[in-house]
């Protein structure tokens, strides 16, 4: 789950035999409560249907599903956002590929490496500010 910055906001790592949207479920309920000004969340094709619904009675968020307009590839709204947050983390070589054996390691390492990203963009961002003063 990531913020309209592409930070992350939540993680969670699940088998390759559970749904996405048994797996949306999941987290949501983990988060419910850490976000309380949250009022909408984007989602791509995969998670439509009953999870709308659920969402809405469980969590009290509208969620905002993101469809294709036309075959073929186009950038669509919202959705490259998280799709960049994962560009981001492949560039981490223990997140490029499933090395680890239990899913709190890769959890992590999957925060660990955006608290990275962000200290480097922050420091950048303050070297930058220093340099106009």
């Amino acid at each position: 789950m990531v913020d309209t910055m592409g930070w992350i906001l939540a993680v969670l790592i699940t088998p390759a035999n559970v749904q996405d949207r048994d797996g949306a479920k999941l987290l949501l309920e983990q988060v419910r409560d850490l976000f309380p000004r949250l009022k909408t969340i984007f989602a791509d094709g995969g998670y439509a249907g009953q999870l709308v619904t659920w969402v809405h009675e469980t969590c009290g968020w509208a969620l905002s599903i993101v469809k294709r307009i036309a075959a073929g590839f186009e950038v669509l709204p919202k959705r490259w956002i998280v799709e960049r947050t994962f560009a981001w983390l492949t560039r981490y070589r223990r997140l490029a590929r499933d090395y680890e054996l239990q899913p709190d390691t890769v959890a992590a390492m999957t925060y660990a490496a955006m608290v990275h990203l962000m200290l480097r963009r922050f420091a950048k961002q303050q070297r930058a500010i220093s340099a106009l003063k």
